[in-house]
């Protein structure tokens, strides 16, 4: 006989569900249209969480919420916020694409790649649709028929190239309307006679040579230096030929300027052709691209972006995101761009740079060669300019305020206070006594660590109420294992200071340092010391010290005003019979506030969760008697 071995039983598998979606949102999911677009995820404030594009919306959409799909932890934690979608749906994916850059510089959501700041980065505007164009610095490129050059991340490179144009070119600086309207005139300024303008103003020069220095200048903007070099050495032979010598002097002036200038940048080899090296580096979530600009052979300029990124986005991602955010608003292309690594959507985006810009864009992912070098020369810069940011913001969270340093100068401390707890006592003669404690970190208010209490002592008692809080608080610090503050700071004179003290001595804190702020003018009180010390008043550690006293004094007055519209309103409730405090809390949840539960109807007070008829009569017709004046008569006798 043969015995079957006995059936095992297999474990199962837990099954994977969607993520928690509503009605509303499952019922737009079903409905989601097949053609191209750009998808929008928004939170329940209808924040934009993150902008995507799809070449079929319906199935990317409905691919985030689906049971079983793999999302890393960042696309996880957006799927959980996300309680709408908005759709804007294109034509083709290449219109999609555009549109997602745009979004995405518009909403600047949380969960995409962005660009940081990079709204703020200057370009360079000749206004080529005026008869004597200008040279102007503008954040903003608009469709106007101008000419536009940059974006520019070094500012005082730009000023210096503005400054060699208007030098070179002599491209007028004034904003004069010109021709100058009626008939208004001008006169030549300074400029013209230091030959830093040639005078269009007064028409000392015609609009078509004041072209051909605009002509320049744009070529050099653009980095054509090879076709500048050829236009004006000709310009000049022809000017000799002419026997107009000054005209070739200056042309041979500009030639000489813009040698010098050219011949301090690398030269590199395929002269003809244009290019853009971009290399990124990252850490956690900065990211730096670095663009390395070569116009005719010649490395023109090196611009720097820093990008916010998540842990979980790829290199590829990164640098995707970059190209469609930078190159989308950039008025000029190079012919070549070379990437450190291979993009999603490479095609797609080539496509949609030529179609756009108009150009003979490629993009060449190198992977040996001069090529390759140069990738990586790229490499070394985006790692510098990394450096250079993490050391900055490392440099700028060690800095230590003035403040804080002339306040350990002051009250003799080893090292600056980088915490500062402050206390202060408010009360209404026998009622409502509070106390507030505020924090100060690096001398900036760091509201998580404010606290209120309220006092279990019997006011007026300001000495034992401040013995009282600051006990309290030290020993939930010590209880929570949580750090001291490095100073303590006592709204008030000697009393409190020493009844602080006294809290600190039972539980052993003989060593924290503290003083108290007396309120009359401002003097210093140190807790061993019989004299007080006064600041002048331009101290930065005086007006440190203020700065904490009067938020300390501002926390406390808000609760206690807070308890005392509390005191008010159940009063006025409490008053009525057959309003309890279960009552007393539903009809302020449903109206918001008294004045409104008066004006209220019997039917709308009915209507309120645990209110009954009668109890709506009666306080209907509480505040009816509250309200009715009453009218003065002579008794009968």
């Amino acid at each position: 006989m043969v015995h079957k071995p006995a059936d095992r039983a297999v474990p199962k598998t837990p099954m994977k569900t969607a993520p928690e979606i509503s009605t509303a949102l499952k019922n737009k999911l079903s409905q989601l249209p097949r053609s191209a677009g750009c998808y929008l995820f928004l939170d329940r404030r209808g924040k934009v969480l993150y902008v995507g594009k799809a070449k079929v919306l319906k199935h990317r959409v409905r691919s985030y919420f689906q049971a079983g799909a793999k999302h890393d932890p960042k696309t996880a934690a957006m799927i959980k916020k996300v309680t709408d979608v908005r759709l804007l749906v294109t034509d083709t994916e290449t219109e999609a694409l555009i549109l997602e850059a745009n979004l995405v510089r518009e909403n600047r959501p949380r969960y995409n790649i962005t660009l940081k700041d990079d709204k703020r980065y200057p370009y360079l505007k000749i206004t080529t649709q005026e008869p004597y164009p200008r040279l102007l610095v503008v954040r903003k490129v608009v469709k106007d028929g101008n000419a536009y050059f940059g974006p520019y991340t070094n500012v005082k490179a730009m000023r210096r190239t503005v400054k060699l144009i208007s030098r070179v070119f002599q491209i007028r600086s004034c904003n004069l309307v010109i021709p100058p309207p009626g008939k208004r005139t001008y006169r030549v300024c300074l400029d013209y006679f230091i030959k830093r303008c040639p005078g269009p103003c007064e028409f000392k020069i015609s609009e078509a040579d004041y072209g051909e220095l605009i002509h320049g200048a744009c070529l050099f903007l653009a980095g054509r230096s090879k076709e500048l070099f050829k236009q004006l050495e000709k310009r000049m032979a022809e000017a000799s030929d002419r026997e107009s010598f000054e005209e070739a002097a200056l042309l041979r002036d500009q030639l000489q300027a813009l040698s010098s200038v050219t011949q301090k940048q690398k030269v590199l080899t395929d002269e003809g052709v244009n290019r853009d090296i971009l290399a990124f580096d990252r850490e956690e979530k900065d990211a730096v691209v670095v663009a390395l600009q070569i116009r005719d052979g010649i490395m023109i300029g090196r611009q720097e972006f820093h990008l916010t990124c998540g842990a979980q986005d790829t290199s590829q991602s990164i640098v995707t995101a970059f190209i469609k955010q930078y190159y989308l608003h950039s008025p000029l292309l190079p012919d070549e761009i070379y990437l450190p690594v291979d993009i999603e959507d490479s095609d797609l985006i080539t496509k949609w740079l030529q179609t756009s810009k108009r150009g003979r864009l490629k993009l060449i992912r190198p992977k040996r060669g001069e090529k390759l070098r140069l990738v990586r020369m790229a490499q070394d810069n985006a790692t510098l300019v990394l450096k250079d940011l993490l050391l900055q913001r490392k440099g700028h969270s060690e800095r230590v305020p003035k403040s804080l340093l002339a306040l350990a100068d002051v009250i003799m401390l080893e090292a600056p206070p980088q915490t500062i707890a402050a206390f202060d006592i408010s009360h209404l003669g026998e009622s409502n006594a509070v106390a507030s404690c505020v924090v100060f970190e690096k001398a900036r208010p760091r509201k998580s660590e404010y606290r209120h209490f309220n006092i279990k002592v019997k006011a007026p008692d300001d000495y034992a109420a401040m013995k009282e809080v600051v006990g309290r608080y030290f020993k939930r610090l010590l209880k929570e294992k949580k750090p001291l503050p490095d100073l303590l700071l006592i709204d008030g004179g000697r009393g409190q200071l020493t009844s602080a003290a006294e809290a600190l001595h039972e539980l052993n804190l003989h060593d924290q340092p503290m003083i108290g702020l007396a309120k009359r003018i401002d003097e210093i009180v140190f807790p061993y010391e019989s004299e007080n010390r006064m600041l002048p008043r331009t101290s930065p550690a005086l007006h440190l010290l203020q700065a904490l006293r009067d938020e300390a004094h501002r926390f406390a007055n808000s609760l206690q005003r807070k308890k005392s519209r509390k005191r008010l309103v159940a009063s006025e409730l409490t008053e009525i019979k057959g309003i309890g405090p279960v009552r007393q809390q539903a009809l302020l949840n449903h109206f918001g506030s008294v004045a409104s539960i008066k004006k209220a109807g019997i039917d709308q007070l009915t209507g309120v969760s645990g209110m009954t008829a009668k109890a709506a009569r009666d306080l209907k017709s509480h505040f009816d008697r509250k309200t009715t004046p009453r009218v003065a008569g002579r008794r009968k006798s």
